[in-house]
This record gives C-alpha cells, sequence and structure tokens, in this order.
C-alpha cells in the first residue's frame, strides 16, 4: 500500500491508494477498504461503469459524510450496491416480477433498478424518497467489497457537476485529501454509467441510458417508456 498526496491544510487526512495488479494485491485491496467502510470511513473503488465512493448504508454519518465530499444537493438522492439478487429483500419493500427477470439478465452489470424502498432505509440515502436505486456491480472488486460490507450507499467518486471518474486519477484530480482510501483498478470497462429504469411505474421508464442496452431490456420485460 503507498500513500498519495494530499491536499495543504493540516486538517486534511492523507489519502491511502492501494493498487490491484495480482491476486494478493486483490485481497490487499479489498480487504483495506472493507476495512475502512466497515468504521464508517470514505472509501472510492472501481465498478464496471465508473468509480464509486461508498458507505455503508447502516451507517447514517457515513452516508451524510458522502453527500459533504462530494458537495451533493441532499435532495439527490444515492444509489444501493448489492452483492446478489437475495439482498433485494434488505433495500426493497416490493419486488415484482419485472425485477427478478433484469436481475437474472443484466445482474452483475450496468442497471440500476428503481423500486420501492423499505421503511428501515435511511432517508438521506433516497433524499426523502420513497423509493430506491440498486444494481450489482460487475466489477470483481466493487462485488467482493459489498459481498464483505453489506450493501453500500455509493454515487460516483466526484465531486458534484465534474467528469464522472473512469480512473484512480481522476479520482484523485477531484478528491484527494477528502477520502480515506482509493483502490486503483485501471480505467473502468465501459467508461459510462448504469442504465436507469423504473419500475414502480407502468409501463416502467427509462430514467437515464447507459451501460444495458434498451432493446435487451425491451426483450426482457416488454413495453417500456424512454
Amino acid at each position: 500500500m503507498k500513500a498519495g498526496n494530499h491536499f495543504s491544510g493540516d486538517c486534511m487526512p492523507e489519502t491511502k491508494i492501494c493498487s490491484v495488479k495480482d491476486e494478493e494485491d486483490f485481497e490487499t485491496a479489498v480487504s483495506a477498504a472493507a476495512a475502512a467502510l466497515t468504521e464508517g470511513k470514505a472509501a472510492a473503488f472501481p465498478t464496471e461503469t465508473v468509480y464509486g465512493l461508498g458507505a455503508c448504508i447502516s451507517n447514517e454519518k457515513a452516508v451524510l459524510n458522502i453527500y459533504q465530499i462530494k458537495g451533493r444537493p441532499s435532495e439527490k438522492p444515492l444509489s444501493v450496491l448489492i452483492a446478489s439478487a437475495a439482498d433485494l429483500e434488505k433495500i426493497a419493500e416490493e419486488i415484482p416480477p419485472e425485477a427478478s427477470m433484469l436481475a437474472e439478465k443484466f445482474w452483475p452489470g450496468p442497471l440500476t433498478i428503481i423500486l420501492k424502498k423499505r421503511k428501515d432505509i435511511s432517508d438521506s440515502i433516497t433524499a426523502g424518497k420513497d423509493t430506491v436505486g440498486i444494481r450489482i456491480p460487475a466489477h470483481p472488486v466493487a462485488l467482493e467489497i459489498v459481498r464483505r460490507t453489506g450493501p453500500l450507499a455509493c454515487p460516483s467518486a466526484n465531486t458534484s457537476d465534474s467528469r464522472e471518474p473512469k480512473s484512480a486519477t481522476d479520482v484523485l484530480e477531484d478528491l484527494n485529501g477528502k477520502i480515506d482510501i482509493l483502490i486503483d483498478g485501471g480505467e473502468t470497462k465501459l467508461q459510462k454509467p448504469s442504465t436507469i429504469i423504473d419500475l414502480t411505474v407502468s409501463p416502467p421508464k427509462i430514467l437515464r441510458k447507459g451501460g444495458a442496452d434498451i432493446t435487451e431490456i425491451k426483450n426482457c420485460i416488454g413495453e417500456i417508456l424512454e
């Protein structure tokens, strides 16, 4: 593990960097990130879309810290990463058949599904809404971290309105000194965000086009609005 530079100012923490190059590095990086997240610290790591900034959903302080780090408006909800489709029941109150169909077809992968949230899911995550966006990441680093920590609130690892981070360098340019640990897994594969589909409306509606193909989604569940 090597330490990255930090912003000037005594109050700023030092961002640690773990590079993933082989199996040993993978275990070191994943263990370090999972430990930091469990302790309520801020960790950035690669997904197959863009780099994400994680916080355990059970830690309200850590979730609120994400908003502060990003300068994110409080009315903008955070998406949630899970490790398996079975974890949907931990997050969502109503799981329609279409959710299971899409999960089987696209997960792990770049599709975020909007569902009705469970009442015990913090309003800080959903910006006071009764819905929540959920997906399973396909990147091995992100997936293993979530397996060890449990569900994570995870927006992109950048300040609001800046470019989405496609590499560890992008994250450092924006958040160096503002986060505790960064896992460097190289450039992301897709380099664009996940597709978002809202299953709380009928017919389902595409809220954002991204890594999952719209035609394949239609072939999977039928009529959708774009």
